[in-house]
């Protein structure tokens, strides 16, 4: 009697078949190919969300004290004020608000970013009393303004003055502000937003330099990711430390990281 066998044994020790070892091969090469496409995707979606999304910055001075301070490391959200338009109605955009804090190239050089509160928007009527935001004659609201003992300046406490000429103020501006003058008051106009710094004796913000054009907006905070206590070490982030002595300073901010670092600041919302 005779017996067929279907699907016979085959001792893969002596003489491993040829569809096996393709198959051995196969799988290292798909699983490569796997891990390279999945990379490839994250990087993708990485440089999209970067370049469109959010991006991070950095502070370099006291003009936001105490509600950003020196070392502090931000991510803003760039999408937040959205072009107007078609996608206006369809993604969740948002107007610039009297309160917002946003970041924005800077009118004087485009190529430096800043970072203000919005206390005057199109059509509001801006001045100063001792310092303190008059919009619309009525006092603002401020809880977050920092007046941090100094001598009063008319030019810095008392704007839009005209009875004094700061040195800190671009001449263009000092050319503009009487066409925008009403009644002692700086009317903001269309697509143009008047910013000061929540330290309001220790910034150069619109009082010196002008509005801020609509286009200039970059976005609005997100939040703190990350901060640290010393503003030489912070710096080395973007690299504005001297190249002879950058390793050490790196190194030992390695080092003390753990004593530097404001831990107590990471993902902090930024209002």
């Amino acid at each position: 009697m005779a017996y067929t066998v279907d699907n016979p044994i085959v001792d893969t020790d002596r003489q491993p078949p040829v569809a096996l070892l393709q198959q051995s091969e196969v799988k290292p090469r798909r699983s490569f190919l796997s891990a390279i496409q999945w990379i490839t995707y994250v990087i993708v979606i990485t440089i999209f969300v970067m370049t469109f999304v959010v991006q991070a910055f950095q502070i370099p001075s006291e003009s936001m004290e105490n509600t950003l301070l020196i070392g502090d490391y931000l991510l803003v959200n760039k999408v937040q004020y959205g072009p107007r338009g078609i996608w206006g109605e369809i993604l969740p955009y948002e107007s610039v608000k009297r309160g917002d804090i946003i970041v924005f190239k800077w009118p004087v050089h485009p190529e430096e970013h800043f970072v203000k509160r919005v206390v005057g928007v199109p059509g509001d009527r801006i001045h100063l009393v001792n310092g303190h935001v008059m919009v619309n004659g009525a006092p603002m609201k401020e809880d977050y303004a920092v007046y941090k003992r100094s001598a009063h300046d008319p030019f810095r406490d008392e704007f839009p003055t005209r009875s004094i000429f700061s040195p800190l103020m671009t001449r263009s501006w000092w050319a503009d502000i009487p066409l925008l003058l009403r009644n002692g008051d700086l009317l903001v106009p269309e697509d143009s937003y008047f910013v000061l710094g929540d330290n309001r004796n220790e910034s150069l913000d619109s009082r010196y330099w002008g509005l801020v054009p609509r286009e200039n907006i970059v976005g609005k905070p997100l939040f703190i990711y990350f901060s640290l206590s010393r503003p030489q070490i912070a710096s080395l982030a973007d690299g504005s430390t001297a190249n002879d002595d950058k390793m050490m300073r790196f190194t030992n901010a390695l080092v003390h990281l753990p004593s530097l670092a404001r831990w107590h600041r990471s993902f902090m919302f930024v209002k």
